[in-house]
């Protein structure tokens, strides 16, 4: 069967379902953001992984698909212990990391990505340099997890001690991952850190890069905590 043939024959299935689905909303969800990181440089292949939380359920991509192959019923959905309760496929490898996340913060939603620019200043620093205010996004200078074999228990402990303070982390010799309150914020945060990695590796290349002081940068973090704010209108 052809990858087109097999989405369709997914939403047909996902359609016939009705109601009985369990997070439709979610799953549908996932898919987009899961798709977009493809789209946006953000991870290459099926490496990366997306999920979104709903009471005690979780939507999360499987293992091992390629994203524009996924339907709806390809989601699988899990509670907060791990246990698959709904969906015939496994669930990502990165479920134990997945599960932190949610245990220790109110994050609705994580995004897991394979960025280059990202991953490749995770080789060389312990967090990222304050080369711009856009960090206040992810609560400061994001920090770098020390290594631990992908999928394990071992790496969501790792992450652990990284995430205090913070809404994303670098994974040594892995990648990045980021949260929030919703898939949109989890994954605008993603977009963020590559954008201001990326921008450290140009300066680097050219210079020595200016880097904002303590209270430059937490004058630029009071602000940014109030951007796209409407109150005062």
């Amino acid at each position: 069967m052809l990858a087109s043939e097999r989405r369709w024959a997914g939403r047909f299935r996902w359609m016939m379902g009705g109601s009985r689905m369990l997070l439709q909303a979610a799953r549908l969800s996932v898919i987009d953001y899961s798709r977009a990181m493809v789209r946006d440089g953000l991870t290459v292949g099926t490496s990366g992984n997306v999920s979104a939380r709903e009471g005690q359920h979780i939507a999360i991509t499987p293992t091992g698909v390629a994203y524009d192959e996924l339907t709806p019923d390809m989601i699988t959905v899990i509670d907060m212990d791990g246990n698959r309760v709904d969906g015939s496929l496994k669930p990502s490898s990165e479920v134990p990391m997945h599960l932190l996340v949610y245990r220790e913060t109110d994050a609705r939603a994580v995004v897991h990505t394979h960025p280059l620019y990202a991953t490749a200043l995770g080789l060389i620093a312990d967090e990222t340099p304050l080369v711009h205010y856009t960090l206040a996004m992810c609560g400061g200078p994001v920090r770098v997890a020390p290594y631990a074999t992908y999928g394990t228990p071992e790496l969501a402990e790792k992450v652990r001690a990284a995430m205090a303070g913070r809404s994303a982390v670098l994974l040594r010799n892995h990648g990045a991952t980021s949260w929030g309150a919703s898939l949109n914020d989890a994954y605008t945060k993603s977009v963020y850190l590559e954008w201001t990695c990326r921008l450290w590796f140009v300066a680097r290349s050219v210079g020595d890069p200016h880097l904002l002081n303590a209270m430059e940068f937490r004058d630029a973090a009071d602000k940014i905590a109030d951007y796209g704010r409407q109150d005062d209108c």
